[in-house]
């Protein structure tokens, strides 16, 4: 494998792709049986989200957020997250958060920072799998394999409702909103990556998709370089 994506020549593998499609599930998995390490980088916005809302800000106050997201601790591992000490991964999941993140993800300086954190992640491990919304195109669109996975709204929403609960109709339009956002900010919007394969894993398994990623890493006869 000579295809590379890291600033030193790491191995990266980027997955983007909305809220509910699978990147979680699937980056860990893929992860797991390359053995190399993964970051969800929502969880690390969510996390700044939580740091913010626990010391009673405005997610819109553009400077205040800036200042926390520049300060604030955070480590975020396979099991959940911790911020400033505290283990939120329950709360980073919550309503109060998910209301709030899409704010504070469209902060440029937070995510100036975050991006700065993320490459430093995989400098230290040479590599990895990292998820998000923006990692084929900003973070790392030099990597060596770059998916957009989605899914549609409906089946999003199903899946939420499986995990956390509610009302699937409630879920599938907040859903429809957060896209919206997302790919409407400014900084860095949620974007198929210019040579990232489209995976729909709305009628797939997981193991599926794992299936078909890791027949992407698999070099074609005569080939040195990684699919993708």
């Amino acid at each position: 494998m000579t295809s590379t994506g890291g600033p030193t020549g790491d191995v990266v593998i980027a997955i983007d792709g909305p809220a509910g499609a699978g990147k979680s599930t699937v980056g860990r998995a893929v992860a797991s049986r390359l053995g190399l390490g993964y970051l969800d980088t929502g969880a690390m916005y969510r996390g700044v989200t939580f740091g913010v809302l626990r010391r009673g800000l405005d997610p819109g106050d553009i400077e205040s957020v800036a200042r926390v997201a520049a300060a604030i601790e955070l480590s975020v591992q396979d099991d959940g997250i911790t911020v400033d000490g505290v283990d939120a991964s329950i709360e980073i999941r919550g309503r109060a958060v998910t209301a709030a993140v899409s704010s504070v993800a469209a902060n440029s300086s937070v995510r100036s920072e975050l991006v700065r954190r993320q490459r430093e992640w995989v400098a230290a491990r040479g590599g990895g799998v990292v998820e998000g919304r923006d990692i084929g195109s900003v973070v790392f669109p030099d990597a060596a394999l770059k998916l957009y996975i989605t899914a549609s709204p409906r089946v999003r929403a199903e899946r939420r409702v499986a995990e956390i609960g509610g009302d699937v109709d409630d879920v599938e339009s907040s859903i429809i909103e957060r896209d919206r956002k997302d790919s409407s900010r400014a900084d860095s919007p949620l974007i198929e990556a210019s040579g990232a394969v489209v995976v729909d894993t709305s009628g797939l398994s997981i193991t599926d998709v794992v299936d078909s990623v890791l027949r992407l890493l698999t070099p074609s006869p005569g080939s040195d370089d990684v699919a993708g």
